[in-house]
Formats: structure tokens, C-alpha cells, sequence
């Protein structure tokens, strides 16, 4: 009888990580289309006529209704209401909707059409937020940027949403068990999502020999409302686990407004909070840059026309290809044979080299950075075991930063070095960009477990809610100063592929050094205050 009453879906290992592969799904079509432009920059400059002030603009316009009309703090206190299944579902609806809005300004009925007469004569001066200098358009900026932006503006409020929730929702099925291996596993499948985004959205824009923009973002749709869809059974999943628990997530503990204030009033949050905004503006925004960071600085050259390197089947080989670097380096660490675990792992290297050789038969920028999860992919399961077990939590948020701050230094001025030797600045960029990426999975592994140990349960929704509110103001404000400070320091240079991106990247290796400086202080206040970082995340019952 007390078997019947204790057995719920969260003492399944099946049902919990089911539960989580669908949270981790959302996550991995958002993450898809919040880079789908990203590859294609050079195409928007001479299809839509973009440039780079115009590109980062609207890039950074995903976070602006989060940062300055204060959704995020919103979308928290609906999560500690509502739930994470209501909020996952309407994460998901709201992402679809800002899709739309921005497949329908790239595409080609937006051209000529009143909505385009509207935009490029209105929203030229905006007061208030233009004299502060944080308007999310811009006199001349490109009728249709304007209004992708505005669509990215609504996705990017349901993205954050998706994003606390897919927390909140791992902490309540997996709190006291593998935590920091779930969030690490999310993290890993969600960042496979970049590189499918870098692998297929130059596909479809350039597919049959006539290039489309909107073909990109219209696979992006498809892919959100694939999130939609999995937002919908978590849904059912969710509420079949509070029935057999007899949990009501709100009702019995009600979220107040007050208690912002406590989570406000802890150092340990604060340092957790601005370490993050460091870490993440070095990241996402150059994700946005980064194909085009390479497209100027290595000698690319196309392959022949009718040859297999430049056919459209070579991108599925590829994408394939990656797929078996990601589950079999991902599954090996599962392995508790060693002879079956190192046959795993010798196959996924493998793929890798194979994959890393195709992109340079290619010569395609794009399919050169999508290799950046899959280092990740492979040491995820390492890194989240570790923390679980062990701990070290601020330890890994200190290496993950200097990682970063070698990697943005080799980007700017060791690359350029090599750019005559075609060979050398591939493999280069190859080493470079998979140690960024190895760097980017220390932080979900370790940082997200952390906010549980620093504020109370019924709260957790709002601190993630609010750290993730002051993450997205250096997400909406560096992707528009890398296109800005472009600009700048690359006058009269019309050609896309040929841009310097010496002081963008310095600006965001020096990023990386902030972040390390507030690693070392974080470890040292844990140490003084007992926060628990350091501690493993299962508790010994």
C-alpha cells in the first residue's frame, strides 16, 4: 500500500528524463530560430539591405520587451502563480506568434506592401527611449528589420518565458536527484538546436539555386509549432505527477511581491546574476556574428558547382554525421562497461574528424561554427556527474571563464595569422570553436543548480525569472554594439566578408574577464557565507 501511495512519475528515471526531453525539445526549436538569421548575414545585407547596425539591432530586439517593459519579472511571477505547465504552454504560443510576425517581414509579400510604406515612414523617433538611446529602431533603419524586430521582440518574450520555465520544471522533477546533469542534458540538446540552425538555414535559403531568406525562417515556424506541440504533453505529464503527489504548486504557499525583495537583498544572488550576464553577452551575441566572423577572416573557397561538395545532399550527410558525434559521444559516459564506453567514444570521434573534414571540403563558414555544441554534447554528462557528486560549482564557472577569455583572443589575433594557409586557419577555428562550446556547458552545469541553494522554493520561479531579466540586458545590448562598433571601425566597407572583427572580440574577451574576476570573488564569499556552491547537489537521504 505505501509503495502504491510513495511511487509517482518522479521516482521513475523513464519518466523523469522523459519529462525532460520534452522541456529540452522546446528549448532546442527555440533555440534554432533565435539564431536562424545568424548564418545568413551577408544574405540579409544584399537581399534586404542590412547592415550591421541594422542586423544587430533587430538581433537585440529579442530581449527588449524582457529588459525594459519588464516581462521576465512578469513571466516569474506567472510561473510562481500559474505553474510550469500552464507557463510552457503559453511560452510556447507566444514564441509562435512572434515567428510568424518575423517570417512574414523577410518574406517576399512583405516587400511593396503597406505595411512596409507604414514601417518605413513611422517609428522613425521614439521618445523617451531614443533620448536614452535604447530604442529598438532607428531613422533609415529597413522597413522590413522593423518589423522582424518586433516579431523577435514577442518570441523573445516567450523564449526567456520557455526558459525559466524548462528551470523551474527541472528543479521540481528532479530536485535531490541528478539536477545539475538534467539541466547540464537540457543544455546540450538545446544547443544542438545552433548547430542545426548554422547546418540548415543557409540549406534552405540557398536551396534549388535561388536564394530565399524567408525560406530560413519558415522552417523556424515549422520548428515552434514542433515546441508547441511538446509544450502540450508536458502539459498532461505535469498535471498526472501533481494529482498522484497531491502538490499545488501556489495555493497552499502564495508568491507576494515582497518577497522579490529577499532575493534582491543576497549577495550570493547578485554575484550569480552578474557573472551570468557576463558569461551569456560573451556568448549569444557572438553566436549571431560568429559565421560571419569567419567568412572574413579564412580564405573560403566555393567548391565546383557540380561537384558532391556543393550539392544540397552533402548538408544531410553532415547533419547526420553530427548526430552521431552527439548520441554516441553523449551515450558513452553512460557506459559503465569500459570496452562498450571507449567503442562509443571512438565512434563519435571519428564522426567528428569525418564531419570536421567534410566542412572543409566544403568551405562553408556556417557548417565550420556548427561544431560548436558538440564538445559540449560529449563532456555535459562529465561535468554534471562531477556536480552532482562532488561539487566545485564555482570552481567550473572560474575555468569556464578563462576558456572563454583564450578563445575570443585567439578569434582576434590569432586566426587573422593563418588566413593565407587554408589548412591551418580551419583547424584553428575547428580547436577553437569546440573549446568555446566546452566552455559554454560549464555554466548550465553548473550555475542553474546553484540558484536553488540560494533562494526559498516558492521563489525559485522569480529569481531565475530576475536573473534572467538582468542576463537579457547584455543580450539585447552587445549584439547592437558589435553591429555598430562593425560600423565604425569598418568604414566604406560594402563587402560583408571582408569586415575586421578585431575590436568587437576584444570587447568580448574583456567581458570574459569580468566574469572570472566575479568567479573568484563568488568562490571566495561561498567559502565565508556557507552558500553550498562548492557542495554536490544530491543529498544523501
Amino acid at each position: 500500500m505505501s509503495q502504491t501511495i510513495n511511487k509517482t512519475l518522479r521516482d521513475s528515471a523513464a519518466m523523469r528524463w522523459t519529462a525532460l526531453l520534452l522541456l529540452a525539445m522546446t528549448m532546442f526549436c527555440a533555440y534554432i530560430f533565435v539564431d536562424i538569421l545568424s548564418p545568413i548575414k551577408d544574405l540579409m545585407q544584399d537581399t534586404r539591405g542590412w547592415d550591421s547596425t541594422a542586423f544587430g539591432t533587430m538581433q537585440g530586439s529579442e530581449t527588449f520587451l524582457n529588459v525594459f517593459v519588464f516581462f521576465l519579472i512578469f513571466a516569474g511571477i506567472i510561473l510562481d502563480k500559474m505553474g510550469v505547465r500552464f507557463t510552457a504552454v503559453l511560452s510556447g504560443f507566444v514564441m509562435l506568434t512572434g515567428a510568424l510576425i518575423k517570417w512574414y517581414a523577410v518574406s517576399e509579400a512583405f516587400i511593396g506592401s503597406g505595411v512596409e510604406t507604414w514601417f518605413t515612414n513611422n517609428l522613425n523617433y521614439i521618445p523617451i527611449f531614443d533620448e536614452l538611446g535604447v530604442s529598438p529602431f532607428y531613422l533609415g533603419m529597413p522597413a522590413s528589420a522593423k518589423v522582424a524586430a518586433l516579431g523577435f521582440m514577442i518570441f523573445g518574450c516567450g523564449c526567456e518565458m520557455g526558459g525559466i520555465t524548462v528551470s523551474r520544471g527541472i528543479v521540481k522533477w528532479f530536485k535531490g536527484r541528478e539536477m545539475a546533469l538534467a539541466m547540464g542534458s537540457e543544455m546540450a540538446l538545446a544547443r544542438m538546436g545552433v548547430a542545426t540552425c548554422m547546418i540548415f538555414s543557409p540549406f534552405f535559403a540557398k536551396l534549388g539555386g535561388y536564394i530565399s531568406v524567408s525560406r530560413s525562417v519558415a522552417f523556424g515556424v515549422v520548428l515552434m509549432c514542433i515546441a508547441l506541440m511538446m509544450a502540450i504533453i508536458y502539459f498532461f505529464m505535469d498535471k498526472k505527477l501533481d494529482e498522484q503527489t497531491g502538490e499545488a504548486e501556489e495555493k497552499d504557499d502564495p508568491f507576494k511581491v515582497s518577497d522579490i525583495g529577499k532575493i534582491l537583498t543576497d549577495g550570493g544572488f547578485w554575484l550569480v546574476a552578474l557573472l551570468c550576464v557576463l558569461y551569456y553577452s560573451a556568448i549569444f551575441p557572438f553566436q549571431k556574428y560568429a559565421v560571419n566572423m569567419l567568412q572574413c577572416n579564412l580564405s573560403l573557397t566555393a567548391p565546383a558547382e557540380d561537384s558532391f561538395w556543393a550539392s544540397s545532399s552533402v548538408t544531410i550527410v553532415q547533419y547526420v554525421i553530427m548526430i552521431i558525434v552527439a548520441v554516441f559521444g553523449f551515450a558513452s559516459n553512460f557506459q559503465k562497461v569500459k570496452l562498450r564506453r571507449y567503442i562509443l567514444l571512438g565512434i563519435s570521434i571519428a564522426a567528428l574528424i569525418t564531419y570536421c573534414y567534410m566542412g572543409y571540403m566544403r568551405q562553408s563558414a556556417e557548417s565550420i561554427f556548427a561544431v560548436f555544441p558538440l564538445l559540449a554534447v560529449l563532456i555535459t554528462p562529465i561535468l554534471g556527474n562531477y556536480l552532482d557528486h562532488h561539487g566545485k560549482a564555482a570552481s567550473m564557472l572560474i575555468l569556464g571563464s578563462v576558456l572563454l577569455i583564450a578563445c575570443h583572443l585567439t578569434f582576434a589575433f590569432v586566426l587573422p595569422l593563418f588566413k593565407t594557409n587554408a589548412v591551418a586557419s580551419i583547424c584553428i577555428a575547428y580547436a577553437t570553436i569546440l573549446v568555446l562550446g566546452a566552455s559554454f556547458s560549464l555554466v548550465p552545469a553548473s550555475l542553474w543548480p546553484s540558484v536553488p541553494k540560494l533562494v526559498d522554493a516558492k521563489v525559485i520561479g522569480s529569481a531565475y525569472a530576475l536573473i534572467f531579466w538582468i542576463q537579457n540586458i547584455g543580450l539585447w545590448l552587445f549584439p547592437i554594439f558589435i553591429g555598430k562598433v562593425l560600423d565604425h571601425t569598418n568604414p566604406g566597407v560594402t563587402d560583408p566578408t571582408k569586415l575586421d572583427y578585431t575590436t568587437p572580440l576584444v570587447m568580448l574577451a574583456n567581458l570574459g574577464v569580468a566574469a572570472l574576476i566575479l568567479g573568484f570573488i563568488l568562490k571566495v564569499v561561498d567559502k565565508e557565507k556557507g552558500l553550498g556552491l562548492e557542495e554536490p547537489n544530491i543529498t544523501k537521504e
